[in-house]
């Protein structure tokens, strides 16, 4: 089992938006449909009411995370992960930067990069799963 698939055999899951990546609500239903445990920080300008409002605020036993912000958040994000004790990460793919993986190596996280997590995640027809059949047709599963 590669990677990318089983980091969704984890049980709870903190998701880091800014509602810039839509594929973050998708991620969030999916894996709310899947039973898991989710917790969602949203640092939008406007939040939604049931949402956390900072990393600080997740409880202390969430097994891992998907960010999806603009690349200029990430590397903040990954830091404050590390502070809650999260050392599994998934960066939303086109998100991650060069700070962004130095900080995982520097703090010896797990991160997931250049991928996107619903290519692995979703079900059924649709572009996520078309995404996921090209990317291994052309051998980039």
């Amino acid at each position: 089992m590669l990677e990318q698939e089983s980091f969704w055999e984890n049980n709870s899951f903190a998701i880091i938006t800014d509602k810039t990546k839509p594929a973050m609500k998708l991620t969030i239903d999916e894996l709310v449909r899947r039973g898991k445990r989710v917790y969602v920080v949203d640092l939008s300008n406007s939040p939604d009411n049931e949402m956390m409002l900072c990393i600080s605020d997740l409880p202390s036993y969430v097994d891992c995370a998907i960010i999806g912000l603009k690349k200029e958040n990430t590397e903040n994000a990954i830091a404050e992960l590390n502070k809650k004790g999260i050392k599994k990460c998934w960066i939303h793919w086109r998100t991650e930067t060069d700070m962004a993986r130095q900080k995982c190596r520097e703090l010896q996280m797990q991160c997931i990069f250049g991928k996107c997590p619903m290519m692995y995640l979703s079900h059924g027809l649709n572009i996520h799963t078309m995404h996921g059949s090209l990317v291994k047709l052309l051998g980039k599963y």
